[in-house]
């Protein structure tokens, strides 16, 4: 009897270790990753530790290739904090492990000298091949992966190392030429700053005057906030603020634009596959009336596999694009911090008038893509639908507001004028390679509707009689890099069009391959200044040099004006960041 109970004891001892490891396993999840520095080099010998609800903290080092990991962990929320010799400590919050989760929590170290630079310059590990694609989400963790096939799902703050403030003063001469609004100088500003570990607030500006400093300054103001949620959520509020010269202090004494904006939108991200933004933009405008907008905006992107994207889009407004754009950053308006602030003329709403009586553009647009990625290669299929509800043409030539027609520009020499209502279904393919690591080559084609004047050297006044939506082709080559001991970025493009056309075609272009009419240039170059605390650049924007696409119209004194797809203009000025 004895023998039989020592035997079951025996028994009972040997397999309750190997049961209750078992069952702990089972519910216990780990959290690894990879330590590497803002170049990309894996970090061996890092100290990282785990922080849970228990009083002790779980230490581990990572190994030659930079990784680490943590098993065994129950179920709750963690913190990982890494540190290493001659970097800044970083720390991660908010980590939910799940029973038998794994997670991949990437970190990437700072130096202070890096911490200090306010816009670094890029290096190899922030070349994100599908930026050009994804513009509207471009921050998004998932779309990071490593060369050894790891997919990221969550990371430290790669693309700004989180830094708590941020600023940059930006000075330009030379107007953009895009009709009503654009002045002859202008200085803008923006500042970020990082609230608590998942909220940041935005407030940037401008302030444009012209060179004889007889016209009341314009100028814009708008701040936003933005909040992230367990990395599922992401809503953002902004409020803008806008006021605009007279277009003619003679003729139309005190018709300043005024209009005041609230968006609002959210990004909700669904697992590893799904992704969507959604939002609207209220708009309310005073120029010789009172004029309501509302602009719906969304999208969703479907992520079959790590290389391929299906994406829909809907728009109600043509996007913005100005030098924020140009540095290559995106086009479509999600506020994020740049090294130039918005200019005037392209924050405002796009107006004309028609006997007096003012109209805001209204355009709605959809669009179904598929990207796929494939070695150093990036290719784009999009098909379009697009409305436009008194679309704004732009002219070139000195022009009054006497007609009540035309609506012209203080500073630029050009002017809007209202075209006729159209729609359009059209075509891109967008071919985008990387040929070495500071050059990338991009080829857009596209076909679809355009308008066009069928009967040249017309009165002015009566153009719109003779606009006629025709059907158009555009190829455009657009080369993009940095000059690796100058540091110098630069964008060159030329975009043809096929036929005699007065609006761009694919207006809601947001691709890579995106670029304005004819030959264009941008060029920012980083200047050395041990003086500053900050960062200085030099900027140059330059468009349609070759002042092409010009369609000559008759004005009321017999003099030849233009009607144009992108007047020329030159600019130039410098970028403080500190």
């Amino acid at each position: 009897m004895f023998q039989k109970l020592g035997f079951l004891v025996v028994v009972v001892s040997v397999a309750l270790p190997a049961w209750s490891g078992t069952a702990y396993g089972a519910v216990s999840g780990a959290i690894s990753g990879y330590v590497r520095d803002g170049s990309g080099a894996p970090q061996m010998g890092a100290v990282v530790e785990v922080l849970g609800s228990a009083a002790h903290a779980l230490k581990v080092f990572t190994d030659d290739r930079g990784f680490y990991s943590v098993a065994s962990l129950l179920p709750g929320t963690y913190s990982v904090k890494v540190s290493a010799p001659s970097f800044l400590p970083t720390l991660r919050e908010k980590i939910g492990v799940r029973a038998g989760a794994k997670l991949m929590v990437n970190v990437t170290l700072t130096t202070l000298f890096e911490a200090i630079q306010l816009v670094p310059l890029r290096g190899p590990v922030d070349d994100d091949d599908w930026k050009w694609t994804l513009r509207s989400v471009s921050n998004r963790p998932i779309l990071r992966v490593l060369e050894d096939g790891t997919t990221v799902v969550a990371q430290s703050g790669e693309s700004a190392a989180d830094h708590d403030l941020k600023g940059v003063l930006t000075f330009m001469a030379g107007s953009p030429g895009q009709g009503f609004g654009s002045p002859d100088m202008s200085a803008g500003f923006a500042l970020e700053r990082s609230l608590l570990s998942s909220g940041t607030v935005r407030l940037n500006g401008n302030l444009g005057y012209g060179a004889d400093g007889q016209h009341i300054p314009a100028a814009v103001l708008r701040t936003s906030y933005t909040n992230r949620f367990n990395g599922v959520f992401e809503p953002s509020v902004a409020i803008t603020a806008l006021r605009l010269n007279s277009p003619n202090l003679n003729t139309m004494p005190g018709a300043t634009l005024q209009a005041l904006s609230v968006t609002s939108s959210d990004r909700i991200v669904l697992g590893d596959k799904l992704e969507m933004k959604l939002g609207s933009e209220l708009q309310t405008i005073q120029f010789m009336g009172r004029v309501h907008a509302f602009k719906p905006f969304g999208s969703a992107d479907l992520h079959i596999t790590p290389s391929t994207v299906l994406e829909y889009q809907y728009a109600s407004s043509v996007p913005n694009m100005g030098l924020e754009d140009r540095s290559g950053e995106g086009r479509l308006g999600d506020g994020r911090f740049d090294s130039a602030s918005s200019d005037l003329s392209e924050t405002a709403p796009r107006m004309s008038i028609t006997g007096f009586s003012p109209a805001v553009e209204r355009a709605h647009h959809q669009e179904v893509s598929i990207s796929q990625r494939i070695g150093k290669n990036n290719v784009q299929v999009a098909f379009y639908s697009d409305s436009f509800v008194d679309p704004v043409l732009t002219g070139v030539g000195e022009m009054t507001a006497e007609s009540g027609d035309v609506l012209p520009d203080v500073y630029s020499g050009t002017f809007s004028v209202q075209g006729n209502d159209f729609s359009t279904r059209g075509m891109r393919v967008v071919l985008q390679r990387k040929l070495y690591s500071d050059l990338t080559a991009t080829l857009d084609y596209a076909y679809g509707g355009v308008l066009d004047l069928s009967r040249p050297d017309v009165q002015l006044q009566d153009a719109r009689e003779w606009i006629r939506a025709e059907r158009r082709q555009a190829v455009a080559a657009k080369f993009s890099g940095t000059v690796p001991k100058a540091k110098t970025y630069w964008i060159a493009s030329y975009r043809y069009t096929g036929g005699r056309t007065l609006t761009p075609v694919d207006l809601f272009n947001g691709s890579a391959g995106q670029s304005d009419p004819y030959l264009n240039l941008f060029i920012r170059q980083p200047i050395p200044a041990s003086f500053l605390a900050g960062h200085m650049e030099i900027l140059m924007d330059l468009r349609n040099l070759l002042a092409q696409g010009y369609v000559p119209v008759m004005g009321r004194d017999g003099r030849t004006l233009y009607l144009v797809q992108s007047a020329r203009s030159v600019r130039g000025g410098v970028a403080f960041s500190f």
